[in-house]
């Protein structure tokens, strides 16, 4: 099937001519992202942005009516782009775009909704060089994470949740099953990607339509992703992205025809929807902050908890919900694996996000920095000790060092409130019982990690910690038929799996 100046290959499934005829122009309709590579993209892209983007609202782009907002790279502070705040009239024609679509979406044969997302999936990968390096650009990632995690488990949760359109039955035996309708969605900053396939993979294969707003500052691969929707020959208005702030997501959750919302992001803003929606029939999902413990006991395999550790906390800067941001390490062998983990710490490269041999790269944005910046002092001005590896910044940009912090107790700052960041604070522990109550002392309940050798204590760890997730002797693991969620304040629900299509669904019998 030719697009443009692409092929799309290895679609192993009928192509209708609605599809084709869709494709053909996806290109010219679409946000004109241009990418273009002298070898690899992790040393050498060239990107090319336009300067300004719409909404995708019915299948286009559109021009919105409200003013432009900077987009920034991170690493450079350079402006890439500027984008639209949808306002509510905006909203209100993506809503009715989706309620038209859905009609005919929800009445399209299970099997042949499977083939539009198992298209969307295929073309995900085909496109991952793209999607990669304005994943990077945009938010400031290693490309390494990005073309290694980010692109790679988007596109596997498109194909997971193919898997399951036509499979809803036995999903669900013995019940009626039907789709919710327009489904609101609001997604974060720190995996922007990621976490719109996350969302829309299995409202699509329930039945659903959909309304997504990316993060202001992170909205560029969701607006790629518009491009996909048109060159995979999506019905017009099953999808609809809508970029803005806290306005646009208020308008999307306060829109009565709107009948689920699933959000990501801080806790508070969660709270504040979870009032907005209180005493109504719509659905609500939460996947806020977290707070998580990452535990080593002294019969851990050290070398590969340091590594664990790693990348619990450094990987993507530490924007990561379940981060594992309190170590919580068996007295007898805190000595012992503080300097193995300093010695790895100094290893850590911290630089240009498009170097494929960089680890860490840069913070989000100025907001997050300065976020970072003030829970740090306040470490230090609670009597915690700060180590940080020798470690030259870039002048232009927003970076902070991977920092550790030892001395601390439960009731610090660094120990209580989501830094998310690269910061890392440690504690210890003398028994499995000391080390359930430090771990389950948060108001979060996200994940755990646990590392020890003896597979009877990884499950009674594991019984007893309040947390959605616990990873045993690994870190930041996924996988789209694994569900992911947590309670308490860091909410409610699950994505992955078939739990995750439960949100999307309306079951009788």
């Amino acid at each position: 099937m030719s697009v443009g100046d692409k092929t799309v290959r290895s679609l192993d499934m009928p192509v209708s001519p609605e599809a084709v005829d869709a494709s053909s122009t996806a290109l010219e309709r679409a946000a004109p992202f241009r990418m273009e590579y002298a070898s690899a993209p992790e040393s050498t892209s060239i990107i090319s942005i336009a300067p300004q983007y719409g909404l995708f609202i019915n299948g286009v782009m559109t021009d919105g009516a409200s003013a432009r907002r900077p987009v920034v790279n991170p690493a450079t502070e350079e402006v890439l782009c500027h984008t639209t705040d949808a306002t509510s009239a905006d909203v209100e024609k993506a809503v009715a775009a989706a309620e038209s679509a859905f009609g005919k979406w929800r009445r399209l044969a299970p099997s042949e909704r499977a083939k539009y997302i198992f298209r969307l999936a295929r073309i995900l990968q085909e496109r991952s060089r793209e999607f990669a390096v304005l994943e990077t650009v945009n938010g400031g990632k290693p490309i390494r994470e990005s073309r290694d995690v980010d692109i790679p488990l988007s596109a596997a949760h498109f194909f997971y949740y193919a898997g399951w359109a036509d499979k809803l039955e036995w999903a669900f035996p013995n019940r009626r099953v039907e789709p919710v309708g327009v489904v609101g969605q609001i997604i974060p900053w720190n995996f922007p990607l990621m976490m719109l396939a996350w969302k829309i993979a299995p409202a699509l294969a329930a039945g659903n339509t959909v309304v997504l707003k990316p993060a202001e500052t992170t909205p560029l691969t969701a607006l790629l992703f518009a491009e996909v929707c048109q060159q995979a020959g999506l019905p017009d208005g099953v999808v609809n992205i809508l970029t803005g702030a806290g306005g646009t997501g208020r308008a999307i959750v306060e829109h009565p025809e709107i009948r689920k919302i699933a959000f990501t992001g801080s806790t508070e803003v969660g709270k504040g929807i979870a009032r907005a929606l209180a005493g109504s029939d719509r659905r609500l999902t939460l996947e806020l902050g977290g707070k998580a413990a990452n535990i080593v006991f002294a019969d851990a395999p050290l070398d590969q908890a340091v590594e664990g550790v790693i990348n619990g906390i450094y990987f993507n800067q530490g924007h990561v919900c379940c981060a594992g941001s309190r170590l919580l390490l068996q007295e007898s062998v805190a000595e012992n694996f503080l300097g193995r983990l300093r010695r790895r710490m100094e290893m850590l490269r911290v630089g240009d996000p498009l170097d494929k041999n960089t680890d860490v790269g840069a913070i989000n944005s100025k907001v997050q920095l300065e976020r970072i910046e003030e829970l740090v002092e306040a470490g230090k001005a609670e009597g915690a000790e700060l180590f940080q590896p020798v470690c030259p910044l870039p002048g232009k940009g927003y970076w902070f060092a991977p920092s550790l912090f030892t001395g601390v107790s439960t009731s610090h700052r660094i120990a209580r409130e989501e830094i998310f960041g690269p910061v890392l604070s440690v504690l210890t522990f003398r028994t499995p019982a000391d080390a359930v109550a430090k771990a389950n002392n948060t108001a979060y309940g996200l994940s755990a990690g646990v590392w020890t050798d003896k597979g009877s204590r990884v499950l009674w760890m594991a019984q007893r910690l309040r947390a959605g997730v616990v990873w045993a002797n690994t870190y930041n693991k996924f996988d789209p038929a694994s569900p992911f969620g947590g309670y308490r304040e860091s909410g409610y629900g699950r994505e992955g799996g078939w739990h995750g299509l439960l949100p999307y669904v309306e079951l009788s019998d």
